[in-house]
């Protein structure tokens, strides 16, 4: 088995918090990540394919077509938005990496062909990511 991966980046701009809770309470769980206004990070998306090599291309995957496809189905409506005003599944979920790893997961998962999608990798900065493996537990 051979995975394959290909980074991408986009800038957004979220608010962490749960409406269900008084902005206090928002603010001593998610500290000033629940500003009012948000705040916005420059992403760094990594989706990692997993399969075998066609023995007519070499590859498990052309890259260029999984970057077309990470483009057109996820960069496109990810960059330059505010996550929870812009994407309906952040006005119902809180747009945590975690929860943009699982958002990216649905959205790419049955677009790749010839290849399974094997994980996420979602970073808002250098020193901290999530990765997702879809629903494998």
């Amino acid at each position: 088995m051979i995975y394959v991966t290909k980074q991408m980046s986009f800038s957004a701009s979220h608010r962490i918090y749960n409406p269900s809770l008084s902005d206090e309470e928002n603010f001593r769980l998610f500290n000033q990540c629940a500003n009012k206004n948000g705040h916005g990070h420059n992403f760094t998306i990594e989706v990692t394919v997993k399969g075998s090599i066609n023995p007519l291309t070499g590859f498990v995957i052309n890259l260029k077509e999984l970057k077309d496809i990470m483009q057109e189905h996820l960069i496109s409506l990810l960059d330059h938005s505010n996550l929870n005003l812009d994407i309906e599944f952040f006005k119902h979920n809180i747009p945590t990496s975690e929860n943009i790893a699982i958002f990216a997961w649905n959205i790419l998962e049955d677009k790749i062909k010839n290849a399974k999608l094997y994980k996420i990798k979602i970073a808002e900065s250098n020193s901290s990511y999530v990765e997702y493996f879809g629903n494998s537990d």
